[in-house]
């Protein structure tokens, strides 16, 4: 473990004089230096207290800012509860009873609100918990640029429009991802967040029973797809199963490493979305950067970096845009 997080350091010093700049915008790195100079430090320490109580929730927070960032831009919209005229996006088909770790961000606030009142936002804090959350499990440290704002209003509609469904085909993943200024590469980055998080049957059902179909890059001579999604047919067996748990990567469930990208090669990728990578790539440019990923770490470590930073650069709201909120979950009176 401590040999792959230093690799990991490694990997990620090599960016941070280059690429990393480009993503900046208008956010600086060690925007609270002077403001709330331990800000990085609490969060950091509290992420880790929540993911040693439960290590899934390492996946959760990082699943937070996707789902954050694509819904408005990366501004917190998806902390907001249903309030007077807001309609919380919690509550959208994409993230009810599935989304989590809200718990963890009011209590990381509570403590910086004690610290440094009306400082830190809560769009940063997503994005320190995400970078600390990939951290823990094995993967990269990065650099993250601060000093976002938070937004006045959610958007329930936004969430049901934008949020990637689990059986969206690679077209539909594509242009999900350019509506968001992310390029193919970082559709295929950032898929790689499944390596480590768990997704219900209700996700995968369709996996399951859809016809066999080309899925791998090799004849599957010893039947390795077939058995794969007879070993998920058993743990989803009907609909009162549909709340029951699986690992997005079954090889290194614990782990942030490239086994999802090995994982979709031999046709064990959890969802539709995750297998189309490779199964509906007529061109082969996707497919050939899935290899080039599932054969080196490192290039899939300094990617997704790279592809993190530009994602959370979406829409976001700086200066005297939005607010500093006091309470994640409410705009400020």
């Amino acid at each position: 473990m401590e040999m792959k997080l230093w690799v990991s350091l490694i990997v990620v010093s090599a960016i941070t004089t280059t690429a990393l700049g480009d993503f900046g915008g208008a956010l600086v790195k060690g925007f609270y230096k002077e403001s709330c100079p331990l800000a990085e430090e609490i969060v950091k320490h509290n992420v880790e207290v929540a993911v040693l109580k439960d290590p899934r929730m390492a996946a959760s927070l990082l699943r937070l800012q996707f789902h954050d960032c694509f819904v408005l831009g990366c501004d917190a919209s998806v902390l907001l509860d249903t309030h007077g005229d807001i309609l919380s996006e919690k509550q959208a088909t994409p993230n009810v009873n599935s989304l989590r770790g809200f718990e963890v961000i009011d209590y990381i606030k509570y403590l910086l609100e004690e610290a440094c009142p009306l400082t830190v936002s809560c769009s940063d804090i997503i994005t320190m918990a995400a970078r600390d959350s990939v951290f823990l499990r094995g993967g990269p440290w990065w650099e993250v640029y601060l000093g976002r704002r938070d937004s006045l209003k959610a958007s329930f509609a936004g969430a049901n429009q934008y949020i990637p469904a689990p059986n969206t085909s690679l077209e539909g993943l594509i242009i999900n991802f350019k509506q968001q200024g992310l390029a193919i590469q970082d559709l295929i980055a950032l898929s790689g967040a499944h390596t480590i998080g768990k997704a219900r049957c209700v996700s995968f059902k369709q996996r399951i029973n859809q016809p066999n179909m080309l899925q791998t890059f090799y004849v599957d001579e010893f039947k390795r797809h077939s058995t794969f999604r007879r070993i998920l047919r058993s743990q989803c067996k009907d609909s009162s199963r549909d709340n029951e748990l699986s690992p997005l990567d079954i090889q290194t469930p614990a782990y942030f490493d490239n086994h999802y990208y090995i994982n979709l090669l031999k046709g064990r990728g959890l969802l539709i979305s995750d297998n189309v990578l490779v199964s509906e790539d007529h061109e082969g440019e996707v497919f050939r950067k899935v290899w080039e990923y599932a054969v080196d770490q490192e290039l899939f470590f300094a990617d997704f970096v790279e592809s993190m930073l530009k994602m959370g650069n979406i829409n976001v709201l700086t200066g005297i845009e939005g607010e500093i909120r006091e309470n994640c979950r409410f705009v400020n009176l």
